[in-house]
């Protein structure tokens, strides 16, 4: 008994759980930033910027606005930072060892990973703001925008590995390759890729926090603590995001490869958000309905007939 709860407290608190997730967030923070004033030509922050940001935040009072729901309010974030933590367990377990993996694994992933928007929207609903409203009306448009094409796109490797568990997908790809290597695989992870850009709230997709806009939207409420831990849980999702559809589609080959591709991925979600601009909610709902919906729908066939 001793030792499962000293397993659960590895996992969740240490690796692959908080405690990875918050110091290689940070980190990935940085090279964001790092990459974004590269390409602007500045310089860029100190490699302990992140942290300095989200300590001072922890110093600092939150405050509740009149008239809004403080439970939760205060409880919006903590969900959106449990259901990062839960995604990196599942999935890195799963990946590294797929007898640690369970049968659904996958579509229990893909819950959490919607939980994480949906929690946004609640906090932005409790805040009792316009601008809040607002950017929950829009974070709500697009996870309904997103969501299909998404899913479809991860469709494809369900059908080549005939299971929904990630450590069978991941199984299969070491076998037979990755999957992005055929026709079919490669057009689901162009898909999901932009539906991973969309998820993480980066432009062009970020219009539920536009600071020109609708000053940050769906957070413009939040300060203090919980604006840190709002901020901590993006960082979160720059870790779990890309990693999942790169062991979704690109997890052949040798394990430690993982982090070279991932790399790879978040480097190119940050060259798209910084070499684009916002596109407004109609445009997006048109384009994932549309161009990325059919993407992932002709990817789907191809997979059915085996390319």
């Amino acid at each position: 008994m001793e030792k499962i709860i000293l397993n659960y407290i590895v996992y969740y608190l240490l690796f692959p759980g908080f405690l990875f997730l918050a110091l290689s967030g940070m980190f990935m923070s940085w090279v964001d930033r790092k990459v974004t004033a590269r390409v602007q030509w500045r310089v860029g922050p100190p490699f302990l910027q992140p942290f300095y940001d989200l300590q001072k935040l922890f110093i600092k009072e939150s405050f509740v606005p009149l008239g809004g729901n403080k439970i939760v309010f205060a409880l919006a974030p903590v969900l959106s930072i449990i259901s990062v933590v839960l995604i990196s367990d599942i999935m890195l377990l799963a990946f590294l060892n797929s007898k640690t993996g369970f049968i659904g694994d996958l579509i229990v992933v893909m819950y959490f990973f919607t939980m994480i928007p949906l929690s946004s929207i609640l906090g932005a609903s409790a805040s009792n703001s316009p601008y809040a409203s607002l950017g929950a009306s829009r974070e709500m448009k697009t996870v309904l925008a997103y969501e299909l094409p998404l899913i479809l796109s991860l469709l494809v490797p369900v059908i080549k590995s005939h299971s929904v568990s990630i450590g069978k997908i991941v199984e299969t790809q070491s076998v037979t390759g990755s999957f992005c290597g055929n026709l079919s695989g490669f057009l689901a992870l162009l898909v999901a890729f932009f539906c991973i850009q969309a998820k993480m709230g980066l432009a062009p997709f970020d219009m539920s926090e536009a600071e020109t806009e609708i000053a940050a939207g769906t957070t413009v409420e939040y300060s203090g603590p919980f604006l840190a831990l709002w901020k901590l849980s993006k960082m979160m999702m720059l870790v779990a995001a890309p990693l999942f559809i790169a062991i979704m589609f690109w997890g052949g080959g040798p394990k430690f490869m993982i982090v070279l591709k991932y790399m790879a991925l978040i480097v190119l979600a940050i060259l798209v958000k910084n070499t684009n601009p916002r596109v407004r909610i109609d445009q997006a709902v048109r384009f994932f309905w549309n161009k990325m919906s059919l993407t992932a729908v002709l990817a789907l066939l191809l997979a059915v007939i085996g390319y």
